[in-house]
């Protein structure tokens, strides 16, 4: 028997009624970020806010003009090894997530421009093949430096230090707090209030990756973009698991008060989160609504993340191809070799596209983090088809279902 959706949740009436009077009458949310407070590494006269390009909106426009934007499109976010045109790329999830914390953040009175540069920035440090090649080249990073990966901190590497493209510090931290893996109830703001706190927090945390279970984002802003990653995807990869037959129905999961499918989840969680934070200095939801998320989290992870392929063959082919990739590039970056795509591919494109990087000044970077800024940029059609030059005799190929494996 299919089980009733829940009924969506509406607006607290106080709520409603407090948005539409400070709506009709003009009055701003007190917490939400002020344009004029936006902090940049460098002073540029392009950079300043005008009434056709705001402060935050400069943000969004280098985003989303950078080649790590761009190769969203053709990295997976959770179903590497299936074939499916149908199932959620890293590309769409980024909007998901700038559509939902939009949506919320304007109930709220906030930055929503703030928010959107956030949210679309956030994943731009991934890896291909989602947490799995975020958790293999940790592993080939920490053997050789005993440094780690986290694809939110390597955000702001992109954005800060890749194509220094001045982007704020506001949206800088809100990219390297919004690890929504760590559910609270209660986001509290964090205290990152100059580019020196920001770079220390990024260093402790590629030094010791438990320091990010310390990230708290410093705007109302990034708090949402952060509990908005998680409304996007809980939904979503249930969809995509159904799509390709990790689960046969949505009445293996339990949640009541949020529901279980992907338009309960947003709609619900949203309504929660402005019932529950509209006009404080913290974003919130209630205690149903966050134990809700627990079991949501926990219920999608046993019975898809960890069922579809944390201990599968195809997720070890790719272990090993990670580690057997890092060590050719690692070894012709060593050698100098400037016919190899480390410097033909890589090192050309990222000066090329930086505008301020030179080869002489990128090449004093450390090796391994050379290799590491080449491998978490590839797509997983690029990641592939490289690896593949590189072993031309390898015949390990990660794919369970491919398009026609159904066909006679």
């Amino acid at each position: 028997m299919t089980r009733k959706r829940p009924p969506y949740l509406v607006l607290d009436a106080e709520v409603e009624a407090a948005i539409r009077h400070d709506r009709a009458h003009g009055i701003k949310n007190p917490h939400a970020f002020d344009d004029d407070d936006i902090l940049r590494r460098e002073y540029n006269i392009h950079d300043e806010a005008t009434l056709t390009r705001p402060a935050f909106a400069r943000d969004i426009e280098k985003i989303i003009n950078t080649p790590a934007y761009n190769r969203y499109a053709d990295k997976t976010q959770v179903f590497s090894f299936v074939e499916n045109d149908d199932i959620c790329r890293r590309g769409l999830h980024v909007q998901l997530v700038s559509r939902i914390s939009r949506g919320i953040s304007d109930l709220l009175g906030l930055n929503t421009q703030l928010v959107e540069a956030i949210a679309l920035g956030h994943d731009l440090g991934h890896t291909p093949f989602g947490h799995a090649g975020e958790r293999y080249l940790s592993e080939c990073l920490e053997e050789h430096t005993g440094r780690c990966f986290r694809h939110n901190v390597h955000s702001v590497r992109v954005m800060d230090k890749l194509y220094r493209r001045n982007i704020s510090l506001q949206t800088l931290d809100g990219a390297l707090c919004h690890n929504g893996e760590f559910a609270k109830q209660v986001l509290s703001l964090g205290d990152t209030k100059s580019f020196e706190q920001l770079d220390e927090a990024v260093e402790r945390c590629t030094k010791d990756a438990k320091q990010i279970k310390l990230l708290r984002p410093s705007t109302l802003e990034g708090c949402v973009v952060r509990v908005s990653d998680m409304i996007a995807y809980l939904g979503k990869d249930r969809l995509d698991a159904m799509s390709v037959g990790i689960i046969d129905s949505l009445d293996v999961f339990q949640t009541q008060m949020i529901g279980t499918d992907n338009p309960s989840i947003i709609n619900n969680m949203t309504i929660d989160i402005v019932n529950n934070s509209y006009g404080k200095d913290h974003i919130a939801m209630s205690e149903q609504a966050f134990e809700d998320i627990v079991l949501a989290k926990k219920q999608n992870y046993e019975l898809i993340y960890y069922k579809e392929g944390t201990v599968s063959e195809f997720e070890n082919i790719v272990e090993e191809m990670f580690h057997e990739m890092y060590e050719k590039l690692l070894s012709q970056l060593l050698a100098g070799d400037e016919g190899s795509s480390v410097f033909k591919h890589h090192l050309a494109n990222l000066c090329l596209n930086s505008r301020t990087i030179t080869p002489e000044e990128y090449l004093q970077e450390e090796p391994n983090q050379i290799i590491c800024d080449y491998i978490s940029s590839m797509t997983d059609s690029y990641f592939l088809a490289l690896y593949h030059h590189l072993f031309p005799t390898s015949t390990k190929r990660p794919f369970k279902r491919e398009y026609c494996s159904d066909l006679s």
